[in-house]
C-alpha cells in the first residue's frame, strides 16, 4: 500500500474511501507519513552534517581489463575529477577515502603485480589527491599473492602518501587472512596502527560452480548466477565468514591492536550476531585469550555502505557500538546523495550522527574534515 499524505489520509477517511481497508493498514499509512515528516524535520536540523566516505570505489582501464571489467567503464569508476567531485559536492560529501575495485590486483603474481599496485597506488597521490586536496584519501592497493611485498606497500604508502590504512577483496586465491601466509602484513599493519578494510570478492572458481551455477541455461544471459554469487548474497556471507575464521584461529590473540573494518552494514553480521555467539562462545573457550563476543568489539569497524535502510542500522547499533560504526556510500555503484540524504534524515541524537558521518573516521585514520 503506498503512504498517503496526511491531507489525503484525513480527507480519504472522511469520505469512507478506506471502508475496504483494515484498520491496521489505515493507521500503518499514518504512522508512515508522521515518521516521514519527523525525518523531514531531522534532516532540515542535520543538513550541515559532515561526510567521510569510507567505502568509494574507483578503477583504470587497464585493471578493468585485467579482471574482465570492462563493462563497468561507464559507471564512472575511472573518473577521479569534475564528474566525481560534482556528485560529492551535491551530495554534501567531504571526503571520499578511494579504494581500487575488487579484486584490484590481489591475483597478479610476482613482480608485475607488485608493480601494478604501486602504480595504482600513485595515480592516486599524483591524480585526485593533488588536483582537490583533502577530499580524497585511499587505502592502499596490496600485491597479496606477495604478503611480504604487501607489508612493505602498505608501510611505504602510509609513511610517504599519507594512506589510511589497506583494502582487501574476499579470498585471496584460496586462502583468507588468516592464513600463516598473510602473518607479515598483519603483522605490519597492527605496527603501523592502520587498519584493513575487507572488501568481498569474486567465489573461487569452485565454490562458484558448487554453490551458485545450479540455474537455469536458458537464463544465463541475465547473469543470474553471478550476481546471487557476488551482490545479492554470496560475497556478504564470504566477508563474515572471514571475519569468524580470524578469530578463532587466534589473529586478534597474535595481533591484539589490528583493526578490521567492514562494510554493507555488517555483511549481515547482525542479523546473525546472537546465532554465531551461542554457538561458537563455549566451543572457543580453551583456545582464546578472550571472550568469543570481545573481538567483535575490539577489533571490528563497521560502515553503511549501500545499505540507506534504518531498520538495518538500528540492527547494528543493538549490538555493537556507535563508536564503531562509519559511513560510506559505496560509489559509482549506489547513488551518494541517496546515501546522505537519508542518512540526514535518520532520528539518532545529533551526537551520534556526527560520530558516524565523519567523527568517527577523524578518530580511526588521524584524519581532519
Amino acid at each position: 500500500m503506498k503512504s498517503m499524505g496526511r491531507r489525503s489520509f484525513l480527507t480519504g477517511t472522511a469520505l469512507g474511501i478506506g471502508a475496504g481497508l483494515s484498520v491496521p493498514a489505515i493507521v500503518s499509512a499514518a504512522k508512515d507519513d508522521e515518521t516521514s515528516a519527523k525525518s523531514s524535520d531531522i534532516s532540515l536540523r542535520d543538513k550541515d552534517l559532515r561526510f567521510i566516505g569510507t567505502e568509494e570505489t574507483f578503477s583504470t582501464r587497464e585493471l578493468m581489463v585485467l579482471n574482465d571489467r570492462l563493462f563497468l567503464e561507464d559507471t564512472g569508476l575511472a573518473e577521479l575529477g569534475p564528474r566525481r567531485i560534482g556528485a560529492m559536492d551535491e551530495a554534501g560529501l567531504n571526503v571520499q577515502i578511494l579504494s581500487a575495485h575488487t579484486p584490484g590486483v590481489q591475483n597478479v603474481r610476482g613482480k608485475k603485480g607488485i608493480d601494478f599496485a604501486r602504480r595504482l597506488n600513485k595515480l592516486l597521490v599524483d591524480g585526485p589527491m593533488a588536483t582537490y586536496p583533502g577530499r580524497f584519501k585511499a587505502f592502499a592497493t596490496l600485491p597479496l599473492q606477495n604478503p611480504e611485498a604487501s607489508a612493505d606497500e602498505l608501510e611505504r604508502t602510509v609513511r610517504e602518501d599519507g594512506f589510511l590504512g589497506a583494502l582487501t577483496n574476499g579470498i585471496i586465491g584460496k586462502k583468507f587472512l588468516d592464513h600463516p601466509d598473510f602473518e607479515p602484513l598483519l603483522a605490519r599493519a597492527e605496527a603501523l596502527g592502520k587498519p584493513i578494510y575487507i572488501h568481498p570478492g569474486l567465489p573461487p572458481d569452485e565454490v562458484f560452480q558448487i554453490y551458485y551455477s545450479n540455474m537455469r541455461p536458458e537464463y544465463q544471459k541475465e547473469f543470474q548466477d553471478q550476481v546471487l554469487g557476488i551482490s545479492a548474497y554470496g560475497w556478504h556471507q564470504e566477508v563474515v565468514t572471514q571475519c569468524v575464521r580470524m578469530i578463532t584461529s587466534g589473529v586478534f590473540d597474535r595481533h591484539p591492536r589490528l583493526q578490521i573494518i567492514i562494510g554493507h552494514m555488517g555483511e549481515g553480521l547482525p542479523f546473525f550476531y546472537k546465532r554465531i555467539l551461542e554457538k561458537m562462545s563455549e566451543v572457543t573457550k580453551k583456545s582464546l585469550d578472550k571472550p568469543f563476543e570481545q573481538y567483535f568489539h575490539d577489533n571490528f569497524w563497521f560502515t553503511t555502505s549501500a545499505f540507506p535502510q534504518t531498520e538495518l542500522l538500528d540492527l547494528l547499533l543493538k549490538y555493537f557500538s556507535v563508536d564503531r560504526v562509519m559511513f560510506a556510500t559505496d560509489y559509482p555503484f549506489a547513488n551518494m546523495k541517496v546515501q546522505t540524504d537519508w542518512f540526514r534524515g535518520v532520528d539518532l541524537p545529533r551526537d551520534a550522527k556526527e560520530k558516524i558521518a565523519f567523527r568517527n573516521a577523524e578518530k580511526l585514520f588521524g584524519m581532519k574534515v
